[in-house]
């Protein structure tokens, strides 16, 4: 049994770690922590877990925590793990990062987010999106766990990141994300009002996670990679849709595309390729740690759709996932 803690158990994502955490048999929940007024039951703040579990959640205490676990999720927001990660680091403890703080390196994060203050552990961190990197993964002690739309979008693309490389296709990318994804804060443009009923794009080619993506998929091709991303905030509490397009001689056969995806995933047990031709919707992954893709071809351009839940795939879920490979555990547990 695996003793493990979760750090910011109060956002979104804790809170989604932790209903996955409880429906995982191979460990137990030891310690609970986040910024809140005083020591409080879990079950009282999300009245959901009544029955499941009574460990009361409190102001984080690394000593405390390093005791009372084997691995740390950190659930935080960027720019904080880097404050604890090190410490837990230094105690030997397994660390996974639901942040941005070591996707990245530091002369690039210090360029979208701001000053690193663990520049020494960003090359010890995995990068831990499965189907990329499952092999180093396993019986890793720190992970970084990959962005919500970086997820969508890296795994939609790469099966083809050779073809896109060979052609220097520059994909235009076009994401919809739940209000989620922005984290349970106060904040004006999240509120209920201001999202219900509308659509809105912001930070168009200047999102935070493009430099993720373009630097996950140029290690993955060996060449450098460049991508256009529009991201848009949808009136739906979860979910991401991208849609990618690709123009070139290298996509106009887009049933060979299908086939090579199809292939690529093909033992991959929380990706789906739809059928040729089809495409998924946000409803069908929501809830799940799917990621579910369709492509096809039309009007000269080759369309790619990738759904995923940005909470459980996006964040949880794949932080799940990456618990149970570093510590040798079917991968699905407490995810299916």
């Amino acid at each position: 049994m695996v003793r493990v803690a979760v750090v910011g158990a109060t956002g979104y994502t804790g809170e989604e770690l932790i209903e996955c955490l409880l429906r995982n048999s191979n460990v137990e929940i030891t310690s609970l922590s986040a910024l809140i007024d005083k020591p409080t039951k879990f079950s009282s703040l999300h009245p959901r877990f009544a029955g499941r579990t009574d460990i009361t959640c409190k102001e984080l205490n690394v000593d405390e925590v390093a005791e009372k676990a084997d691995v740390v999720f950190l659930a935080l927001p960027h720019t904080l793990s880097m404050k604890f990660a090190p410490q837990l680091l230094a105690k030997g403890k397994r660390v996974i990062d639901l942040s941005a703080d070591y996707r990245l390196p530091a002369d690039v994060y210090e360029k979208w987010y701001t000053g690193h203050l663990d520049k020494g552990n960003i090359e010890k961190a995995v990068y831990g999106l499965p189907e990329l990197n499952r092999k180093k993964i396993k019986g890793a002690a720190f992970i970084s766990n990959p962005g919500c739309y970086p997820t969508s979008v890296i795994l939609a693309l790469l099966p083809l990141i050779k073809l896109i490389t060979a052609e220097g296709v520059e994909p235009i990318i076009d994401s919809k994300s739940g209000a989620t994804g922005a984290g349970r804060k106060a904040a004006l443009s999240l509120c209920f009002g201001e999202v219900d009923q509308n659509l809105r794009c912001y930070k168009a080619n200047e999102h935070q996670h493009m430099p993720e993506m373009e630097h996950v998929l140029s290690n993955a091709a060996g060449k450098a990679v460049k991508l256009h991303f529009t991201p848009h905030l949808l009136p739906i509490r979860r979910g991401i849709m991208s849609t990618i397009y690709l123009k070139g001689e290298s996509f106009k056969d887009a049933g060979k595309l299908h086939g090579l995806m199809t292939e690529y995933y093909r033992n991959e047990p929380f990706v789906r390729i739809r059928p040729f031709g089809t495409f998924p919707e946000i409803l069908e992954v929501a809830g799940t740690n799917y990621c579910d893709i369709g492509i096809k071809h039309a009007g000269g351009i080759t369309i790619i759709v990738s759904v995923i839940d940005n909470l459980l795939k996006g964040a949880s879920g794949q932080a799940t996932q990456n618990l149970n490979i570093m510590c040798g555990f079917d991968e699905r547990t407490g995810l299916i």
